[in-house]
């Protein structure tokens, strides 16, 4: 699954020399593996944060060669700290990281780490890549983020793979489709539940190849809603929910909009123009059902 640094394809070999982080990479004296495609993921992420003083926390560092290679690319100014199960790394605290030593699918560990440490501005897993592991670090850490800072989930490949126990409804990949809806659902039409806090510090969700992004900005999470270039609110019509009776919606949307106060007349109107009904069901089965195969 995994390809040695010496045994990468030429093509991938001469993009990541480009790298600064690949260069440091090459030259570590202590052991670390990575997939060569992550380079060209870490540049894109983490090149703002270089030189910044700034809290790093990587999840999987027993080899050690990690640790040197964040310290070298972000600068003198940041702080780099590394989380284990395996008690043997609490030796790299001789070379002046700060290590702890726990379980990732522990809710506890996760209190306990942040009450010690305060709020970080990277969390980057490369841990265990069970689910569990996956998603409680996750969730765990979103309220610990600094406003414009990340957390970024390696290998998540494993949510295709039978020996981390999926397919699974409860893959890291689904949960992070299931932040993604989260996101969105911050437009002010969805007919949405009550929101939680966490929901409310995710701007964005990037996808790579085998990598999970999220974007941390609890400034930019506000709750949007229509800003119109022109002063007559009917002017733009946008986001219509039916192909069925388009002008009747449109007549509802702009000069009736008092018949959606009436409670009865309300549902009414969602179930004939809004909600998807049967009509709308088979047409998207016909039409749209290729591109979900």
């Amino acid at each position: 699954m995994y390809k040695n640094p010496e045994n990468t394809s030429k093509k991938n070999l001469e993009l990541n020399s480009k790298l600064k982080i690949f260069q440091i990479y090459k030259s570590l004296k202590y052991p670390s593996l990575k997939i060569d495609s992550y380079f060209q993921v870490y540049e894109e992420i983490f090149k703002k944060y270089v030189g910044k003083k700034i809290t790093f926390v990587e999840v999987g560092v027993l080899g050690g060669g990690s640790l040197f290679m964040w310290k070298d690319y972000f600068g003198k100014d940041a702080r780099i700290i590394g989380i284990d199960k395996n008690p043997e790394a609490e030796k790299w605290k001789d070379h002046g990281f700060e290590i702890f030593i726990g379980s990732q699918s522990k809710e506890k560990f996760w209190k306990d780490f942040y009450n010690k440490v305060g709020k970080i501005d990277i969390l980057l897993d490369d841990g265990g890549h069970h689910n569990k592991e996956q998603i409680i670090s996750v969730y765990s850490s979103i309220p610990n983020i600094n406003d414009k800072g990340v957390i970024v989930v390696e290998d998540t490949h494993s949510s295709y793979m039978s020996s981390f126990g999926n397919p699974s409804k409860f893959s890291f990949i689904n949960f992070s489709k299931r932040i993604v809806d989260k996101v969105n659902y911050r437009f002010p039409f969805a007919n949405l539940k009550k929101r939680s806090q966490k929901d409310g510090k995710i701007f964005s969700v990037t996808f790579y190849e085998s990598i999970v992004a999220f974007n941390i900005d609890s400034e930019k999470c506000f709750d949007p809603e229509h800003v119109n270039s022109i002063g007559d609110p009917y002017a733009v019509q946008d986001f219509s929910s039916t192909e069925l009776f388009p002008k009747m919606q449109k007549l509802i949307d702009t000069r009736l909009q008092f018949l959606k106060k009436i409670p009865v007349i309300k549902k009414i109107i969602r179930l004939l123009f809004y909600r998807n009904n049967l009509f709308l069901k088979v047409k998207e089965y016909f039409s749209l059902g290729k591109f979900f195969k």
